[in-house]
């Protein structure tokens, strides 16, 4: 799969933008210094937060943002049937983000709440990643995303490998750095059981693991569940924690359900 991007002379791609803030697609206009670069080897077929013309002949995609709607799922399942590779942008298309905050509480009074008596003019779904609706080939993970690790991945991409993602937690990363534990700060976290890459930026700079890069392989949850309980969280607060950035199916992110209809 990874090869046939290799054999275009300069792969056309898209990127699109789901329920989200747009961040992770300004990271890649952020590139600065990288992008002439970049665009001699790539050219942009759909990206509108960059440019006014389109196409639908792309063979690679980029999204970001989670699925909200049901006219998402439509989009995404046409996206999946034009583009060679799809891959995932930011934290709230995988593995779902702040987004994901909707799907704890009522959501049609959330949609009251935004839109008032207009609600009914946007159907609204509890929110999804978007490998919850078609097969995504990788992500380039974080809140926003890092410039670095975007270009490493396009350039993965661009000599037919796959992209390389961590399996392990951010606490391995947090001990290479030498970094005082947050628990040992009096803190709770969740760098043990999140996946690793981003190179423990937030405890290495004094602040805790939010969970950005969603489940590492195999996460110990119940031992990290009972050091929470230990440390005075309740069961609620530990939902809570979980639920800031993994606000679909809490260690369950990554297995694609169908979608409705």
């Amino acid at each position: 799969m990874y090869e046939n991007l290799q054999a275009l002379k300069k792969p056309r791609v898209a990127v699109f933008e789901l329920a989200s803030c747009a961040g992770c697609q300004l990271q890649i206009l952020n590139l600065e210094d990288e992008l002439v670069d970049v665009l001699r080897l790539i050219e942009f077929a759909y990206f509108k937060e960059a440019m006014s013309n389109t196409s639908e002949d792309y063979d690679l995609a980029l999204i970001e943002g989670a699925v909200t709607r049901v006219s998402d799922e439509q989009k995404l399942l046409e996206i999946r049937e034009k583009a060679a590779i799809i891959g995932t942008i930011g934290s709230c298309a995988y593995p779902v983000g702040i987004p994901g905050l909707k799907n704890s509480g009522d959501i049609e009074a959330a949609s009251e709440l935004v839109y008032g008596d207009k609600a009914a003019l946007f159907p609204s779904v509890p929110v999804k990643p978007v490998d919850a609706v078609i097969d995504v080939d990788f992500h380039v993970l974080g809140c926003p995303i890092d410039k670095e690790e975007f270009l490493h991945t396009l350039t993965s991409l661009l000599i037919g490998k796959k992209p390389p993602i961590p399996t392990y937690p951010v606490c391995v990363e947090c001990r290479m750095k030498e970094n005082v534990c947050a628990f040992d700060r009096g803190e709770t976290c969740l760098g043990a059981v999140t996946r690793a890459g981003c190179g423990a930026l937030c405890p290495t700079y004094g602040s805790r693991c939010y969970g950005c890069r969603g489940p590492a392989d195999d996460p110990n949850e119940p031992s990290l569940e009972a050091l929470l309980e230990e440390r005075g969280k309740t069961p609620e607060q530990i939902a809570a924690d979980y639920a800031l950035y993994n606000g679909y199916r809490k260690g369950t992110a990554g297995r694609r359900e169908a979608p409705d209809g």
